[in-house]
């Protein structure tokens, strides 16, 4: 059975595989362009490599993978995944997706469909400068971290008032998941502090979530 991949996620090498459609090289490994299911081609050349490569599964609607507007009350200790909404000196301003999320393809591919109307968003959530990392929080530039229109992956640590919540970032699993570059094409990680434009390969810098 295929897998499903995310990107950023590391298929293989360049050694062993040669890199198909919905994959790019960095450092010589393979890695996911986008999400979708991984195939491997088997060659068909005498000691060649067998190519990896990724495809978009539509046989589910997208509307009826994840409920979006969860209606779930945080609470501390939760993951929660939200899209920034304003990037100030010392906070961010997110608004919560969804609370405890399955992050799969379904869940992934439904993201961008989110509707971002005011009137729509059920909950608020403030990330803090000392709350984006657990290293050097003096030296966070909170526009080199996170962008208006990101998805974070973040954990509730305060349950604030009613309607605000505060979230953190600090842990290798919790950062921006999902992205796109000042030009509007998709970002795939690179490291734990930047992303790459997938299409021209300009660095973008983040506080990057651990691909899964």
């Amino acid at each position: 059975m295929a897998s499903v991949a995310i990107p950023g996620q590391v298929l293989g090498e360049t050694s062993t595989h040669l890199a198909g459609p919905g994959t790019h090289i960095t450092d010589s490994k393979i890695y996911a362009s986008i999400i979708g299911l991984v195939t491997t081609i088997p060659t068909s050349i005498p000691s060649g490599k067998p190519t990896l490569s990724i495809s978009r599964s539509s046989s589910t609607p997208v509307k009826d993978t994840v409920a979006i507007k969860n209606e779930t009350l945080p609470a501390v200790g939760d993951s929660v995944v939200c899209q920034v909404t304003r990037v100030q000196q010392r906070q961010a301003l997110c608004s919560i997706v969804v609370v405890n999320p399955t992050l799969d393809q379904a869940f992934f591919s439904s993201l961008p469909h989110i509707p971002t109307k005011a009137d729509e968003i059920r909950f608020q959530a403030v990330l803090r400068r000392e709350d984006v990392r657990l290293t050097e929080k003096d030296r966070i530039v909170m526009n080199e971290m996170f962008r208006v229109g990101d998805f974070i992956a973040a954990q509730v640590i305060n349950l604030g008032d009613e309607r605000s919540f505060y979230i953190s970032t600090a842990g290798n699993e919790y950062g921006v998941i999902l992205a796109k570059s000042e030009s509007g094409s998709a970002l795939v990680p690179r490291s734990w502090k930047d992303m790459l434009d997938s299409k021209t390969g300009k660095s973008e810098l983040r506080k990057v979530a651990r691909p899964s």
